[in-house]
């Protein structure tokens, strides 16, 4: 009776394994291998970000296909450096996903809060204030300071403002972990705030880290290697807004369902071959727009 109780249980975290992530689709997977293979950025939106706290801060946000794919990433310079997963608990805590993993005191920087709770809030779904680690796959992109002016802060800590490049809050992510083998859909829910020594990159909820690293994913521990692709889509139409995912799940499975849709069709903007050339074709609009946000950028202006 023990045994088939161990079976049984043995299977079924087996099958949520496989549920909670899908296949590469092979433009991606292409677009992928491609950027594993390149040695830098080309068109860094914002660099001098650290993936670890005794790393180098060799990261940037990158633009390499901001005008042809509408996409954005974060990568480390060098071949096969993209990004790592710390494993971020802030938000609403408790519920019936919560086993612990994420408890108060297991993450050093935990906040009570996500960025954009006022947003998640504002959708007046019932019982939804806030995202739940446990249950919401988001994304830790974007780096901002808080509490000292921006030039009084020490010359490692760096800022992006990924709206500025017309990413909107509470957007759909696409993630490619696990060496390239497993595809995730999550949304952009934090941000990088300056409560700690330096400006860091590469963390999502317990939710997606579990899913791209299994359940041994915890506050204090995340995904080490930097082969992990954060994905995110420009425009408003990658937005689900508050019809269009399940925001008041009582899992992250059945939270990523409703967003799955989405997220297949913003990948269609990579094409078949995943081209990873790194040249970028700009039109007047655009390059009147990045013009823009580049001045705006150095004269402190707030983008909303």
């Amino acid at each position: 009776m023990l045994l088939s109780l161990r079976f049984l249980i043995l299977t079924i975290s087996l099958l949520a394994s496989f549920a909670s992530a899908r296949d590469v689709p092979p433009n991606l997977q292409n677009l992928y291998t491609k950027l594993l293979k390149q040695k830098k950025c080309k068109h860094p939106l914002a660099s001098g970000f650290y993936s670890t706290a005794d790393g180098s801060n060799t990261y940037s946000y990158c633009g390499d296909h901001l005008s042809d794919f509408q996409i954005l990433y974060i990568r480390g310079r060098g071949r096969g450096r993209l990004a790592n997963m710390d494993v971020d608990c802030d938000g609403v805590q408790g519920g019936a996903a919560d086993d612990g993993r994420c408890s108060v005191g297991l993450s050093a920087d935990y906040q009570s809060t996500t960025a954009f709770q006022d947003m998640v809030a504002g959708y007046n779904v019932s019982g939804v204030r806030d995202l739940n680690t446990y249950v919401h796959p988001y994304v830790v992109f974007g780096n901002e300071v808080e509490n000292v002016d921006h030039e009084n802060k020490d010359s490692r800590w760096n800022v992006f403002d990924p709206r500025a490049y017309l990413v909107e809050p509470l957007s759909v992510m696409a993630v490619v972990c696990d060496g390239g083998n497993k595809l995730v859909y999550g949304v952009w829910g934090d941000t990088n705030g300056d409560d700690g020594e330096k400006s860091m990159v590469g963390e999502a909820s317990l939710a997606l880290a579990t899913a791209c690293g299994g359940r041994e994913m915890s506050g204090s521990n995340g995904i080490d290697e930097e082969d992990i692709l954060y994905l995110a889509f420009v425009g408003s139409e990658a937005v689900p807004g508050r019809r269009g995912a399940k925001w008041d799940a009582g899992s992250f499975e059945e939270f990523e369902r409703s967003i799955e849709g989405l997220g297949d069709q913003l990948v269609q903007r990579i094409p078949a071959d995943g081209k990873a050339s790194g040249m970028v074709r700009v039109s007047w609009g655009m390059m009147i727009w990045m013009f823009v946000a580049l001045v705006g950028g150095h004269l402190g202006f707030c983008w909303i």
